[in-house]
């Protein structure tokens, strides 16, 4: 099993968008990114829990835990014309873009803030992805120590 962390903005989709969906399972979507649309293409296999990341807000860091219901596939939305993932470039015989369903397992007890985080760096949180200089993916994967730890902080 691998462990991921999904960032999302919580005032374009967040965990009270999520526990209001069907099932609490959405299509993680509008993915744009090679490196990250590479992960969910390839890496994500059902069964993953991942870390739910509320960024670009006021308090950023962790609020809840996710588990993959269905591993990568294509993103519908790249091919949607009037949908605001829609991509001209992309071609349903070769796709270009991927997304993966997600199911909410359960919010967190408390948020674990991107400080909190920060302040493990230098020790049990090294070399995460997350806290690196340039990260900025919207999907990384954690290992299964950092994901452990961080758990423990809850």
């Amino acid at each position: 099993m691998n462990h991921w962390l999904m960032k999302t903005e919580p005032s374009t989709f967040g965990i009270d968008d999520l526990e209001r969906a069907p099932k609490r399972t959405t299509m993680w979507d509008g993915v744009r990114n090679y490196q990250a649309r590479n992960m969910l293409r390839d890496d994500f296999a059902r069964g993953d829990r991942a870390f739910l990341y509320h960024s670009s807000c006021e308090v950023p860091g962790i609020v809840a835990l996710l588990r993959v219901v269905r591993a990568g596939y294509p993103d519908p939305t790249a091919f949607e014309r009037k949908h605001r993932h829609f991509d001209a470039g992309s071609d349903p015989a070769a796709p270009r873009w991927y997304a993966v369903d997600v199911q909410l397992e359960r919010r967190l007890a408390r948020v674990i803030t991107l400080a909190e985080l920060k302040a493990h760096a230098m020790g049990k949180l090294a070399q995460m992805v997350l806290l690196q200089r340039g990260s900025r993916l919207s999907v990384m994967p954690v290992s299964s120590a950092h994901f452990a730890f961080i758990l423990s902080l809850e």
